[in-house]
């Protein structure tokens, strides 16, 4: 999890004028009410009641039900969304580098971070830690071998993207130097020193 929060801290994870981090947690996922919320039966469709009802089950955005979960007497229990859940866990854990994260959610890793902190377990730490370390080296070759297979840039979440994005244009920038460089590559001094000594030692 370390490795993972080091890369969203240049990133936009927690950052609450970051317009990423703010569709991020648009996303809905389902909760239930563990008290009666007078005045917002409007909020549940399915119930021409003026107040919402213990026990009602709802979909609402992320950002909504962090408030909502928190504090000494939280208001809803959440359940995870269904990317985050056992069974897209688990494909997760057989090989991460074949899954299209990008139809996991936009926002796969972000979104996992605020998620996080309403899985007990840990599961869900797990599995963002476990899908990104496998699948940055293949990201990385991406990077510098963008010719070989471009349509795997469909298959990254936002995250992943911006990465890609960032070591592409470093490669480009070494390429272009290396290229276009008027100063001539050699080995320093210290090793050719070192290797003469070596020469004489053995002769």
């Amino acid at each position: 999890m370390i490795k993972l929060k080091i890369v969203l801290e240049h990133s936009y994870y927690p950052n609450y004028f970051a317009i990423e981090d703010i569709i991020a947690t648009q996303e809905k996922a389902p909760c239930k009410f563990l008290v009666n919320i007078p005045k917002l039966g409007k909020l549940n469709a399915a119930s021409e009641e003026d107040d919402l009802k213990a026990g009602t089950s709802l979909e609402l955005p992320v950002w909504l039900v962090q408030q909502l979960a928190s504090g000494r007497q939280p208001l809803v229990t959440i359940d995870l969304p269904k990317s985050y859940k056992p069974a897209y866990r688990e494909i997760l854990k057989a090989d991460a580098t074949a899954v299209d994260l990008h139809k996991f959610g936009l926002y796969f890793y972000e979104l996992g971070c605020h998620i996080a902190q309403f899985d007990n377990q840990g599961d869900v730490r797990e599995i963002l830690v476990h899908t990104f370390t496998t699948r940055f080296k293949q990201l990385m070759d991406l990077a510098d071998n963008i010719g070989l297979d471009p349509s795997a840039i469909d298959k990254l979440d936002m995250l992943e993207r911006k990465l890609f994005k960032d070591g592409n244009l470093a490669r480009n920038l070494l390429n272009n130097w290396l290229n276009n460089s008027i100063i001539p590559m050699g080995a320093a001094t210290m090793v050719v020193n070192h290797r003469k000594r070596k020469r004489i030692n053995v002769e």
